[in-house]
């Protein structure tokens, strides 16, 4: 059985500065029915103006993944990290006993579009640590490619969680299917385009979640970029 969740149902905050959606509740977004899903708390889909920005903050106990679709994002933190993501680079910054950073546009003229992640660890109190890979187009084309997992398998970023996020680029027409390990759960996020999952009809921003589905099967009607979670 899958479960909808439409990119219009979600939360929506304009700032002017920075135009946000939440699929799950955020800041003052709150919907009881929307926690998250299992260890996955937080997905915003953010677009943010040329040279404005999230100024310093603090997080403490959270795996926070930053997916760049457009533009530049950069990244400040006071492990003494600072980078400029571009798309196909994952960011992943394990929060543990506390962290501060900030993220900016790293243009003053174009917009960055990226997605924040937040994953609920399975161990609190590890000491704050930051990862970033670059995933092009070639090795997320036709396949969901793994990004993040608990081990770093085949070159991902390494999560304190036991949750594996995949990416895939399809464009129209192409197919591909995935089979779900015994006993996980999947949420499928579409960042962009327009495909068919088990015969349900997705655009940009609309997610699905089963945890009995045992394959799922993708079918592009249009270029489409979507995200794979799947989760203890």
């Amino acid at each position: 059985m899958l479960t909808l969740r439409r990119a219009a149902d979600r939360g929506h905050a304009d700032h002017g500065w920075l135009n946000s959606y939440h699929t799950f509740s955020f800041a003052d977004y709150f919907d009881p029915a929307h926690m998250g899903f299992r260890s996955l708390r937080v997905i915003n889909d953010d677009t943010v103006d040329g040279g404005q920005g999230f100024g310093t903050h603090g997080h403490r106990d959270m795996e926070i993944v930053s997916y760049v679709l457009d533009g530049r994002l950069e990244h400040k933190d006071s492990m003494g990290t600072g980078s400029v993501l571009k798309p196909g680079d994952v960011q992943r910054m394990s929060a543990g006993t506390g962290v501060r950073h900030s993220e900016f546009n790293g243009s003053q003229t174009d917009p960055v579009h990226f997605l924040q992640i937040w994953i609920v660890p399975n161990k609190q109190g590890v000491a704050p640590s930051y990862e970033e890979k670059h995933f092009d187009e070639a090795s997320r084309r036709g396949q969901l490619r793994l990004i993040a997992s608990p081990d770093g398998a085949e070159g991902s970023v390494r999560l304190h969680a036991d949750a594996r996020i995949r990416a895939a680029l399809l464009g129209a027409g192409e197919n591909l299917e995935y089979v779900v390990p015994p006993g996980r759960h999947t949420w499928v996020h579409v960042a962009r385009g327009d495909l068919n999952i088990q015969g349900q009809r997705l655009t940009s921003g609309d997610a699905v979640s089963t945890s009995d589905e045992a394959t799922l099967k993708f079918e592009a009607t249009q270029d489409s970029e979507v995200l794979l979670f799947d989760l203890a």
